[in-house]
């Protein structure tokens, strides 16, 4: 009796042990995972074709990575996964205009030492709001946020034609994820 119990007592000391574990583990993680920001921004011309996939050109994003690792108490080389949390397209002027012109937009990311991925999507748009959400892929993006610098393509295919050019801001989060 006194061995079956002895060895009930060790099973469930373990399985505390364990859940224990596991809880702070989740609990390290998440002290581990913060969120880091880029902006960038992009010009619709009022000369773009209808129905018909085109480039629109960003400018280079600094990332400022290490920086941004710092101020979070970490560093690059602690820095195990990055993901895109979110992409918002802001439309800041002409202040009156929608995306109503715009069909679809899909956005790439890309280095001077790392291949061109799609980071984020839109398709069949009818958002008569000045800001809009894009659907994030579950793409790992250590290369790209650790880099000095990225650069983004922007694929549109527009409804109708702007009737004047269309400044975008693009803000992207990111969540970041470091060993101890």
């Amino acid at each position: 009796m006194k061995a079956t119990a002895l060895r009930d007592r060790k099973i469930l000391l373990l399985i505390s042990y364990i859940c224990i574990g596991f809880f702070s583990c989740k609990k390290i993680d998440q002290l581990l995972t913060f969120t880091i920001s880029n902006e960038s921004s992009m010009t619709v011309d009022s000369t773009t074709p209808v129905n018909l996939p085109f480039n629109v050109p960003c400018p280079e994003v600094s990332t400022n990575s290490s920086e941004q690792f710092k101020n979070n108490n970490t560093s690059v080389k602690y820095v195990k996964d990055i993901r895109l949390k979110s992409l918002q397209l802001n439309i800041t002027n002409p202040s009156s205009q929608t995306f109503a012109f715009l069909k679809s937009i899909h956005i790439y990311i890309s280095t001077t030492s790392s291949n061109e991925i799609e980071l984020a999507s839109m398709d069949d748009i009818s958002s008569t709001a000045n800001t809009i959400s894009l659907t994030a892929t579950q793409a790992k993006l250590d290369d790209y946020i650790k880099a000095p610098s990225y650069s983004l393509r922007t694929s549109v295919v527009t409804r109708q034609v702007p009737t004047q050019n269309i400044d975008i801001k693009i803000t992207s989060k990111f969540n970041v994820t470091a060993n101890l």
